[in-house]
């Protein structure tokens, strides 16, 4: 599919090349540069194509990424995950380029695919170039993707390519019994997030499937999330209350790096917190850990960056105690054998979701409060 239909055919003149590794962000100008872009297009890296809801304007990156192609690899991974079988019919939720809708519509033929983006600009762009490549039979809803697109149910597959917290309930509705649902789900503790692959109940009432893969997307707007504010949490008072300790897990122990599991893991462990890594100062790496909604508790973790294997400070104020919480959290997972993808899972339903290890049997505990 990728060979018949190159990326390169769906991306605006301007991208900005996401370089995962190293976090750098670059615009690529095929007007000027058409070498770089076209390599660009021909790489494994996210391509972000919208800046803040399409009101940037200029090469500069904007403030907040609001479309993107997402990596080959990632696309992939996800379409393997979506198993989409000739006579099916697919519900695509963020049109972004409209290349993964080109690839699904390729594989299916005519009238087996519908495809909704919240954005008009991005929709109408989409849609011209699902026509310029003789795909025009796909059906390209302007709509928020939250809602599914009703008329077209139901749906023996749906993918998402937004990330969500929480799977909709119009989803489940619109998707028919034992067909799937491909949706990169993650919690607020960080922006890791991890494909979930759920297969929809005879009963039509739920969803269950595994976590498959480590991903990072851009948020469904519906369900998009604010940093917390320094200001809102860190009052003169609750400095002065905080409560002083010391840890001696390191940051690397407690956290891992960006892309590992470990991470995801324990932001499915730690519910309703939001995790906030510092820049490096005099020797220590404050890492915060917030509550989120009504609940102000915050715990500041002084993580040791000078090789000094003494324990590092932590603070922590509110009801909750968040860095015991992690520290419950992160030995529960090491006392597990530090599962890994492929192990733990999500189930969807109309009374919330729920996380499980190895099988929906086996609820995953929630460290919240004091023990």
């Amino acid at each position: 599919m990728f060979e018949a239909l190159p990326q390169e055919g769906f991306l605006p003149d301007v991208v900005w090349q996401h370089r995962v590794a190293t976090g750098a962000v670059t615009p690529v100008d095929r007007t000027g540069e058409s070498a770089r872009w076209t390599g660009a297009a021909d790489s494994d890296d996210p391509l972000v194509t919208q800046w803040d809801d399409g009101t940037h304007q200029g090469l500069e990156p904007g403030r907040v990424a609001s479309s993107s192609a997402s990596a080959p690899s990632v696309v992939a991974a996800m379409l393997k995950d979506l198993d989409v079988r000739p006579g099916q019919r697919v519900l695509e939720v963020g049109t972004g380029t409209g290349w993964n809708a080109a690839l699904l519509a390729h594989r299916l033929g005519p009238g087996a695919v519908t495809t909704v983006e919240v954005d008009p600009a991005l929709a109408d762009a989409a849609r011209m170039s699902l026509e310029r490549h003789g795909l025009g039979e796909v059906t390209v809803v302007c709509g928020d993707g939250f809602a599914g697109y009703e008329p077209g149910a139901p749906y023996d597959r749906i993918i998402a390519t937004c990330g969500v917290r929480t799977v909709p309930a119009a989803w489940l509705e619109q998707c028919r019994p034992g067909g799937r649902i491909v949706v990169p789900w993650g919690t607020a503790f960080t922006r890791l997030e991890a494909t979930a692959q759920l297969t929809a109940c005879p009963d039509g009432q739920s969803a269950s499937g595994l976590f498959t893969g480590l991903v990072q997307f851009m948020s469904l707007r519906a369900q998009r999330q604010t940093e917390p504010a320094y200001a809102d949490y860190v009052t003169a008072e609750s400095r002065e209350k905080a409560e002083q300790g010391t840890t001696t897990l390191t940051l690397d122990d407690s956290f891992g790096q960006e892309w590992d599991i470990g991470r995801f893991v324990l932001g499915l462990l730690i519910p309703s917190c939001t995790v906030l890594f510092d820049a490096p100062q005099d020797g220590r790496r404050p890492v915060w850990l917030c509550g989120l909604g009504a609940d102000r508790s915050w715990a500041c973790v002084l993580f040791r960056d000078d090789g000094d294997e003494a324990p590092s400070t932590v603070y922590q104020y509110g009801d909750r105690r968040l860095w015991d919480e992690a520290e419950r959290a992160h030995a529960w997972w090491r006392d597990h054998g530090e599962p890994g993808l492929g192990q733990p899972g999500l189930t969807v339903d109309r009374h919330g979701q729920h996380t499980w290890l190895r099988t929906p049997s086996e609820p995953l505990p929630a460290f919240a409060g004091r023990p």
